[in-house]
């Protein structure tokens, strides 16, 4: 009886080890806490702007990253760099064309660590109809619970990217010359999720 016992026992504690080995932790966007930024350069300066609408899941096993992934959409209309009249150019099929390509997405493909915190999550980008193979570095920030008993996770990253990749090309010539606009986007992205 007690060798039955000390089986089930083992194997119970083997499923238990296993079950923790593949667990999986799904984290969803606290949009309140998060933001999605961005620079570009107007003649001499950096002009910067976020978008305001977004969401996406983050299922992350850190003991087994294959079975990973990042699902990602930003709203292309909620594009605000606090200037009416630009940010309804942006809109426009001058730039985004909203009206046509209304979401902004990204799908991870495949996700490595590259540091004690750091993560490099290549995935497909699309944007204006077009979609890309990028990379981002990201950067796990850690958990807390928050006041109410919530799980909170941070995220962090910053990268750039070239506009005209993408079909973003407008542009005008200056006099003196180069162009009125960079073609490089500077963008940070600061998540706090919650765990589910």
């Amino acid at each position: 009886m007690k060798s039955a016992t000390k089986y089930v026992s083992l194997c119970l504690l083997a499923l238990g080890l296993a079950v923790s080995a593949t667990a999986e932790t799904t984290y969803t966007i606290d949009l309140a806490h998060s933001d999605v930024a961005f620079k570009v350069r107007h003649l001499i300066s950096n002009v910067p702007g976020r978008f305001a609408e977004f969401d996406g899941t983050i299922t992350a096993d850190w003991q087994n990253l294959d079975a990973s992934s990042v699902q990602f959409v930003i709203q292309a209309a909620s594009i605000d760099t606090r200037n009416e009249d630009r940010d309804k150019h942006l809109r426009s099929a001058d730039f985004f064309d909203v009206e046509k390509y209304p979401e902004i997405t990204f799908v991870s493909d495949r996700i490595s660590k590259t540091g004690a915190d750091s993560y490099s999550v290549t995935g497909k980008l699309s944007m204006h109809g077009v979609t890309k193979e990028v990379t981002l570095p990201v950067k796990f920030l850690g958990e807390m619970t928050d006041p109410w008993g919530n799980v909170k996770g941070g995220f962090e990253i910053a990268t750039t990217l070239d506009r005209t990749d993408f079909g973003i090309v407008w542009n005008k010539a200056l006099e003196t010359g180069g162009l009125l606009l960079g073609e490089e986007i500077e963008i940070e992205i600061n998540l706090e999720v919650t765990k589910k």
